[in-house]
């Protein structure tokens, strides 16, 4: 089937609204301090009026930024099959626009990162399925490495074996700062990968660094302060509180460095119905106990994707 993306756009707009057929991307880029950098990004996002920027989060420490779209996805109407989404083109300028205005050599920051681009996740949202997230990622996937020359690792419903995440990110040595104890900075591993990336060159362009894809539920990003500049105490609760290391099920945590008089422990929700928030903030405060510190309230990075959609749909209906 043949789609024309500028055709009738009213009536596709009003489908969507009602049907709640949707995609959101969580797009991760390592820089937040350079703001004419963010700026040119923002303006290739905003070419594409489909396209919104429901959720802009931002760490002048960590030196990331997270920006959170969400358009709708085209079906055939004869087999399902999804076969447009306005988010392919828009993802890919914003990425192109990054590379253009970031180099990984010049970056340094608290929160690990492997690329100018560190990593782009498609999650299903309303009545859409995983399934469709994964053919985005894996077609986002193709254009980056293509056109952009960058190698692409894919994870969970995007790969072929649901590889995850942090099952890369450990195998390319992420967790391992590289600049003063606590820092990353530039591109650190050799130019030729030990492993072929799952799309794109094996040659690493030290300006780019990779790119993680993949497609997943719906995860929370939580952070909790710790009142302590001992990042090695942090690191050893964030250990004892993730499910790795025989903590929390489906919690995933990283103890960083956050400013020059604290440190944080900043969680992945997998499953947030199952461990949620208040779960996560009263275990890092017995492990701490233990370790004679207090610790600040925590807060989440992002929304919850009822609240995603809330919003989206309230937008939707008032442009109309």
């Amino acid at each position: 089937m043949d789609f024309n993306p500028s055709t009738n756009k009213k009536m596709m707009k009003k489908t969507t609204y009602e049907q709640s057929m949707l995609l959101g991307c969580k797009l991760y880029i390592s820089e937040s301090r350079n703001l004419a950098a963010l700026d040119s990004i923002e303006r290739a996002a905003a070419l594409h009026q489909e396209i919104v920027i429901m959720d802009k989060f931002e760490d002048r420490v960590y030196n990331c930024v997270r920006y959170t779209l969400v358009s709708y996805v085209i079906h055939d109407s004869s087999t399902d099959s999804p076969i447009y989404s306005p988010l392919q083109q828009t993802v890919l300028a914003m990425v192109e626009a990054a590379y253009q205005a970031i180099n990984l050599e010049h970056h340094w920051g608290a929160h690990p990162t492997l690329g100018v681009v560190d990593d782009i996740c498609f999650h299903p949202l309303g009545r859409e399925k995983l399934e469709e997230a994964a053919w985005l990622a894996k077609l986002v996937a193709r254009d980056i490495s293509n056109q952009l020359q960058v190698p692409v690792f894919l994870y969970e419903a995007a790969h072929p074996t649901g590889k995850t995440l942090d099952a890369i990110r450990r195998d390319l040595g992420y967790f391992r700062p590289n600049y003063m104890g606590s820092q990353w900075a530039g591109w650190a591993l050799p130019e030729v990968l030990n492993e072929n990336p799952d799309e794109g060159p094996t040659l690493v362009p030290r300006s780019r660094g990779i790119v993680i894809i993949g497609a997943s539920p719906w995860v929370r990003t939580f952070n909790v302060p710790i009142m302590s500049t001992d990042v090695s105490i942090t690191r050893r609760i964030a250990r004892k509180v993730s499910a790795r290391g025989g903590g929390l099920p489906t919690v995933q945590a990283i103890g960083l460095v956050h400013g020059e008089d604290s440190t944080e422990i900043a969680c992945y929700l997998l499953e947030p119905n199952r461990v949620g928030a208040d779960h996560v903030q009263n275990q890092i405060g017995l492990l701490a106990a233990e370790e004679g510190l207090d610790v600040d309230k925590g807060y989440f990075t992002d929304y919850s994707p009822e609240m995603i959609l809330e919003k989206y749909k309230k937008l939707v209906s008032t442009n109309q």
